[in-house]
């Protein structure tokens, strides 16, 4: 039976005076540590299952990206040092007699994601896996019939955005897409998206890597940050403030701008690690309920990955009731404890509805189908 607690939202967060909300890019150092652990765990858990029908035990969220060393110029610099990048962890690598080439798997699936940065050459980066047999007790909840929690943790999530979210995830999804990368070559994927709401007044404070080789001068550095911003303020809204690389000191050389030679600040001096970054919902969010748990890399049966998934998923359906404002859900594991058996599954909301118990039981029966569209790589986790 679920222990289900239904609770009312005191507080609203469109109701507050002061909120913030931040968003991590693409090729921001953290968000590529985040990247490449989940790769590498769903492609660990895509291959078990295709061998053994089922996923093995593994947890490959230790990432950590060292920044390597460059000189951006106007017209094009270079990399001096590498970029390393270190994927670690556990994993199931023997099954009897048969043998899971565990580190193969992961440089793989990690090559495949760093193909995603336009500018980022291979000599640029140098790629670690660093992946040891995982602990026996805990490759032994893999094998009971019901599935258990291999940790004692917990997940948070809320529904719906606030208007300050939904503009902070927008503008940031725009900054890394094709098209506004295909239309601003001189941009890298490499972009941060930071959101003050006081009282109504919304300003967006952006972190954007340009690439030397498509700026020739500062005056070209100058116009086409100029027209980046044009064009976001278009998309925002005209109410929205925008500043754009507030550390730039125009008056000097490509030194004291944002200019990088692979659009990525991971080329000199900004490290990253797993779980630093965005939250489940793909953002992060100082005045919501959070877990800090890093989500990328975690496997389908460790709590802080599924009960993230879990409660983002049970506050948008509740989120979406009738009569229904506002929904926050928190749910709590205990290790060696049944997956559906949480200790806690906690929800509060602003409105009502009596259907809120009835969608966390719905949620719950759908275990092992979430399971499976994580695998699958369905729900966005950081």
């Amino acid at each position: 039976m679920l222990n289900i607690s239904i609770e009312k939202i005191k507080s609203p967060v469109e109701k507050q005076k002061i909120e913030l909300v931040e968003r991590k890019g693409l090729g921001h150092p953290d968000y590529i540590c985040d990247l490449c652990c989940e790769a590498v765990s769903r492609a660990l858990s895509q291959e078990y299952t295709k061998r053994f029908g089922t996923v093995l035990h593994h947890n490959v969220d230790k990432g950590l990206l060292v920044a390597g060393k460059s000189i951006p110029k106007f017209g094009g610099g270079r990399v001096l040092e590498q970029i390393k990048l270190t994927v670690a962890g556990r994993a199931t690598s023997r099954v009897g007699k048969q043998k899971i080439d565990v580190k193969r798997i992961a440089f793989k699936a990690v090559k495949k994601e760093l193909n995603r940065f336009r500018y980022l050459k291979d000599k640029d980066i140098k790629i670690i896996i660093d992946i040891m047999e995982g602990a026996a007790n805990l490759q032994e909840v893999f094998k009971k019939e019901i599935a258990v929690a291999n940790d004692t943790s917990f997940g948070a999530g809320h529904y719906p955005l606030s208007r300050l979210e939904s503009v902070v995830k927008k503008v940031a999804y725009l900054l890394n897409s094709k098209l506004f990368l295909n239309k601003f070559k001189a941009v890298g994927e490499d972009i941060k998206v930071l959101g003050l709401r006081k009282e109504n007044k919304i300003r967006l404070t952006l972190a954007i890597a340009f690439v030397d080789k498509y700026v020739r001068s500062m005056d070209q550095y100058i116009l086409i940050k100029q027209k980046v911003l044009d064009y976001v303020k278009r998309f925002a809204g005209k109410d929205i403030e925008i500043d754009i690389n507030t550390l730039d000191d125009e008056t000097k050389d490509e030194k004291s701008i944002y200019l990088t030679v692979t659009g990525l600040s991971a080329e000199h001096g900004d490290d990253g690690n797993t779980g630093r970054g965005n939250r489940m919902n793909g953002l992060i969010t100082p005045n919501r309920p959070v877990s800090l748990e890093a989500t990328a890399g975690k496997n389908i049966n460790h709590p802080g990955k599924l009960y993230q998934v879990m409660a983002y998923e049970i506050a948008k359906r509740v989120g979406k009731l009738k009569g229904i404002n506002e929904c926050i859900v928190k749910l709590a594991s205990q290790i060696g404890k049944p997956l559906d058996e949480p200790q806690i599954a906690s929800i509060a909301v602003n409105g009502n509805n009596n259907r809120i118990k009835n969608i966390v039981e719905s949620v719950f029966r759908d275990i092992k189908k979430i399971q499976k569209n994580i695998v699958k790589g369905r729900y966005e986790v950081f």
